[in-house]
């Protein structure tokens, strides 16, 4: 017997393609947390506004907890009666405030003169051309 014939009957085969994607999805956390590693943090910092900053440790903040979350549970630990489910929301609760500034700051601005200037142009003023040419038949040709 081969050794993933060994391995196929230590679990169910209803979860062989549920497995073969953790691990694909493991594979890519780990590409990515090398990637993370390989550049000090100040120096990744320095290249960063202030709200790319905290959209970064916000990010590294909740992959860390979601795979402590995910150790829980292969322990056999609730982890939705774990604390760290709080600091899960408590986090999010952050990353959508992070989100209402950067949606705030691509939002576009109002320009009050062009605005006021539309609108003054849009609405119709009566003027005494005006009265003239509106009491004239708007339908069909003048008889002569």
């Amino acid at each position: 017997m081969s050794e993933d014939d060994n391995n196929m009957e230590e679990y169910p085969t209803e979860i062989h393609d549920y497995l073969t994607a953790f691990e694909k999805s493991l594979g890519s956390v780990d590409e990515m947390l090398k990637t993370m590693m390989s550049v000090s943090r100040s120096e990744l910092l320095q290249k960063l506004d202030p709200l790319e900053q905290a959209k970064l440790d916000l990010v590294s903040v909740y992959a860390l907890n979601s795979m402590f979350w995910v150790y829980l549970a292969t322990q056999g630990i609730n982890p939705k009666e774990h604390p760290v489910k709080q600091e899960l929301e408590r986090i999010r609760t952050y990353m959508n405030k992070v989100k209402e500034i950067a949606d705030k700051k691509k939002a576009s601005k109002l320009d009050k003169g062009a605005a006021s200037r539309f609108v003054k142009n849009a609405l119709w003023e009566p003027n005494a051309e005006n009265e003239h040419t509106s009491k004239t038949p708007a339908k069909g040709k003048k008889r002569q």
